[in-house]
């Protein structure tokens, strides 16, 4: 038996819903034959799909990434705007394909404004100059000027007004144009950041901190904080996840890997911020996370999920619900066909098992996350004992009176709980959203799309407590009222 204990007094955090962002890079089909097919019946007149546009509002991302990734160290935002049919066709280094430029910085904002979203713009500082991101911040965010006036000739006479700039991908990675050592980024950063806030100081500037996790990365957090902490607003990283080893349980225990990154790293950013007494606040942004270990360049990287692929999207997500003090922003890489919840083809699409998990946090996430209080059953993952069988976190809307506790169950079968609320009593309905399949490998096709998906069952509550048993292998949302 398991016994959890929620407290309404307990919080750990406020929510900022940008931890529901997503990630799109010119990449595969990510963006043509994904978020846009021109000449499609599934498109409107500017080729974005329409289908894929009603997929994604379910996630309700409020932020996404672009134009990647690896490939944002080689590209060009001025080959991206203009007529279509003058704009250059480049070879594209970081993927080894040719990158027509029909959907550049124009398309990707009408986009997010269709989808209700912020956009995210990510420099290039691999090949690219300091004056190429500042006139890019210029030509979105400007006034007056004649790359205001060239965005207004090219159709779009209001300022854009993006609030989020990244400065550089990956440049921690060998595989990256442009790399940098960490000497070299920080300065590169410093010059940037100082610059592109010049054109407007309103923006917001992500650092590209650690995505390979090196030896190196505390060196590289340590001189960003000494030159830039007064530029920076979110220090990135990333990673990506899998089950090389085929092991069910030592995947499962990919939650510690999680807890141990966002507590070193927020740990790291507390201790520099007082060491050069930093007063301003400096977030943590996952800006590129997913399961990630099947499918490379040849396939496009579009990777089939099954449902223990699920439970630990649903881990991440708890993980950055718990640390959400800190984490501000995260990023689900990606958002369609590549290592993506959405698969499409020329005459429809269908959800991964993955996308399950993401809607249900991101639509029944509330505003403040709760330490919730938890004892009983544990698996041994690997050479970690002690794991719980429960991984949690609960949310709550004070004003509303109404929270939800996220559960994945760990365990190959049903998981029983106690349930106990330590102030106040439950309202009488609840609900139950409730994502499983009797095999650990299930998954969605186009043949078959709905293998994995989530169930919703009414609860009928009363009184401090109740008992709930979790399906195996299952992710769970108790959605409850307080009075």
């Amino acid at each position: 038996m398991n016994l959890i204990k929620l407290d309404p007094a307990r919080k750990l955090g406020s929510l900022d819903r940008n931890v529901f962002g997503g990630f799109a890079e010119h990449l595969g089909r990510c963006i043509y034959g994904g978020i846009y097919d021109e000449g499609s019946p599934l498109a409107d007149e500017w080729g974005i799909r329409q289908d894929v546009l009603a997929a994604l509002r379910r996630l309700r991302m409020p932020v996404i990434r672009y134009p990647g990734g690896n490939f944002a160290s080689g590209y060009c935002w001025r080959d991206g705007i203009g007529p279509k049919d003058e704009r250059p066709a480049r070879a594209e280094l970081a993927w080894n394909t040719v990158e027509s430029n029909r959907f550049g910085t124009d398309e990707f904002i009408l986009f997010c404004r269709q989808l209700g979203a912020e956009p995210y713009l990510v420099v290039n500082c691999g090949d690219g100059s300091l004056r190429e991101a500042r006139e890019w911040v210029e030509y979105c965010n400007g006034e007056g000027t004649s790359l205001a006036r060239l965005r207004e000739r090219n159709g779009y006479p209001e300022p854009y007004r993006v609030k989020y700039w990244g400065i550089g991908n990956e440049v921690d990675g060998p595989w990256q144009i442009g790399m940098k050592t960490p000497q070299e980024y920080a300065r590169v950063f410093t010059e940037f950041g100082k610059a592109m806030k010049m054109v407007d100081p309103e923006i917001h500037l992500i650092a590209s901190w650690t995505s390979g996790w090196f030896d190196d990365w505390v060196e590289r957090g340590q001189l960003l904080l000494e030159q830039a902490g007064n530029l920076v607003d979110y220090m990135a990283i990333h990673w990506y996840v899998g089950n090389r080893e085929d092991d069910f349980f030592s995947y499962m225990g990919l939650s510690e890997l999680f807890e141990e990154r966002l507590s070193a790293a927020e740990g790291f950013i507390s201790a520099m911020r007082t060491c050069r007494k930093i007063k301003r606040p400096i977030y943590l942004a996952v800006d590129e996370w997913n399961v990630w270990y099947r499918t490379g360049i040849k396939e496009n990287l579009e990777e089939e999920y099954n449902l223990e692929d699920a439970l630990v999207v649903a881990l991440q997500l708890n993980a950055f619900l718990r640390h959400a003090d800190s984490v501000k922003m995260a990023n689900l890489a990606q958002i369609v066909n590549v290592i993506a919840p959405i698969v499409t083809r020329s005459d429809g699409l269908f959800l991964q098992t993955i996308f399950y998990p993401f809607e249900l946090y991101s639509q029944q996430a509330r505003a403040e996350v709760l330490d919730v209080y938890w004892e009983g059953e544990t698996f041994q993952a690997g050479d970690q004992p002690g794991l719980r069988v429960l991984d949690l976190v609960g949310t709550l809307d004070e004003k509303a009176r109404e929270g939800t506790l996220f559960v994945v169950n760990r365990s190959l079968k049903e998981t029983e709980a106690r349930i106990i609320l330590q102030e106040g009593e439950f309202g009488e309905e609840g609900q139950a959203y409730i994502i499983g399949a009797p095999n650990i490998k299930a998954k969605n096709s186009f043949a078959d799309p709905e293998v994995v998906k989530t169930k919703k069952v009414p609860l009928r509550l009363s009184g401090k407590e109740f008992f709930y048993t979790f399906a195996p292998h299952s992710v769970t949302g108790l959605v409850f009222k307080l009075r």
